[in-house]
């Protein structure tokens, strides 16, 4: 699986997703601060799936299927003992 991480997840996060999947990072990419909207078209171009803890990438009214077909999200701060965040 195709993965940008998203600037708010660490290397622990990149070390873990790494192990079987194409990960790359926003701050890699030098795309920290970049809007959501151009983040987002950056991940469709390029088949990654965006991995993130910010909660805007949850609202189905900013962001609905019709923008992202399909949007898997972990509450990390949710369960304490997740190791990614």
């Amino acid at each position: 699986m195709k993965l940008k991480l998203d600037e708010n997840l660490g290397e622990r996060g990149r070390e873990i997703l790494s192990r079987g999947h194409d990960v790359t990072t926003v701050a890699s990419q030098s795309l920290q601060k970049a809007e959501d909207a151009k983040l987002i078209e950056r991940c469709r171009r390029e088949g990654r799936v965006l991995v993130s803890l910010d909660l805007d990438f949850a609202n189905p009214l900013h962001f609905g299927p019709a923008i992202i077909p399909a949007s898997p999200f972990c509450d990390c701060h949710a369960n304490p003992r997740a190791k990614i965040c």
